[in-house]
């Protein structure tokens, strides 16, 4: 196996404190976040003749003490897939990064993905734009969230895979995030972002990246945005959906350039919360991104379930109340790249819990793939 380029941070007396008041999976208080270590992935690394990059969704899978870890290549480079890892790391460091197996993802008939240039639309295939996964805590099988392609009429989906990655069957989630041809519904390559198991792991929450259509306008750095946060049981029953607030993008781009703020990825804390990881992107003037991170607690008690609202915009409603946890610009990184993936890890020798963030590359020689690791305080 090709070594991977490991690089590790001094950084484990880095402290973040989170509120007291948020909790945990079994009701353990969180009173804050210790930054444990970094490591990297390199650039386009070659693993069993597939090429990394692209992970932009991360779990952990306790019966096998492994990782997965998720491709959003859209069966370009190689066809979608995941990646099985162990990451080595204790309370007073984060040391190696190992690549241990890569599975591809099958659709209904047995066939891997296409890209794009290869789909038989006509014939039910579909593009994959996979951006979230996640083990289920029953089984050890797996479920993935795709953002679909609003250009060609493919609506988002998640579907119910084995654990290597062969398909089982597919989750029903509310037409309202269908595409159309229409400004309605799910916006291109802005829907299925986040996607967790409920602590009791019964249901799964599901996020959407920026607004619908309906809901009303993105972020921009003058004013904020909503998205819809979903519950559904594992037959698809709508549970209960909320309204999350989106932040201002923190900084401005150059002129004639781009930026935004979305939810990269979500995970479930207990009952009531959700973490939330909102990763903003904005670009210079030589098309070079600043990404600024920040992870949320959203709450929904008191909050109302819109799931019969069709639109948001205008609308009278209650929103999931939102607490700062971290900001990731603040812990003493060199740098910070396009976090879109969050697990819950295991518990470290002295009994507390760990987290991990990976980020998504882009397969850019520009960005980086990191994988932080914190200590649960």
């Amino acid at each position: 196996m090709p070594p991977l380029f490991r690089t590790a941070l001094a950084l484990a007396s880095a402290a973040v404190l989170l509120s007291a008041c948020a909790s945990f999976p079994h009701d353990a208080p969180i009173a804050g976040l210790r930054l444990i270590g970094e490591q990297r992935i390199a650039l386009k690394q070659p693993f069993e003749g597939t090429t990394v990059g692209g992970l932009s969704g991360i779990d952990y899978d306790a019966a096998s003490n492994s990782w997965v870890m998720e491709s959003d290549d859209r069966s370009e480079i190689n066809p979608a897939r995941f990646y099985r890892a162990t990451l080595a790391y204790d309370s007073t460091a984060f040391s190696a990064v190992t690549l241990n197996s890569v599975h591809f993802f099958t659709q209904p008939d047995g066939s891997r993905y296409p890209n794009l240039a290869h789909a038989k639309l006509d014939r039910g295939d579909q593009v994959p734009d996979i951006e979230t996964i996640r083990v289920d805590p029953q089984d050890g099988s797996l479920w993935y969230g795709s953002e679909g392609n609003r250009k060609v009429g493919l609506h988002p989906f998640v579907r119910h895979a084995d654990r290597d990655g062969r398909y089982l069957s597919t989750l029903p989630t509310p037409s309202m995030f269908n595409v159309s041809k229409n400004e309605v519904g799910s916006r291109n390559n802005m829907s299925f972002e986040g996607l967790s198991f409920a602590s009791d792991g019964k249901s799964l929450w599901l996020g959407m990246e920026a607004a619908l259509y309906q809901d009303g306008p993105l972020a921009t750095p003058d004013h904020g945005s909503v998205v819809r946060i979903t519950r559904l049981d594992r037959a698809g029953k709508v549970l209960g959906q909320y309204a999350y607030a989106i932040e201002p993008v923190a900084s401005r781009p150059a002129p004639g350039r781009e930026a935004d703020n979305g939810v990269s990825e979500i995970l479930a804390v207990n009952d009531h919360q959700v973490l939330v990881v909102e990763r903003a992107g904005v670009e210079n003037a030589d098309g070079i991104y600043t990404n600024h991170v920040r992870v949320y607690a959203m709450d929904t008690e008191g909050a109302t379930d819109i799931q019969a609202m069709p639109a948001l915009a205008g609308a009278a409603y209650v929103p999931a109340r939102k607490r700062l946890l971290l900001d990731l610009e603040k812990i003493g990184l060199p740098r910070v790249d396009n976090i879109e993936g969050i697990s819950w890890g295991p518990r470290l020798e002295n009994g507390r819990r760990s987290l991990v963030m990976i980020s998504d590359d882009n397969f850019n020689a520009q960005q980086v793939t990191q994988i932080l690791a914190f200590e649960v305080l």
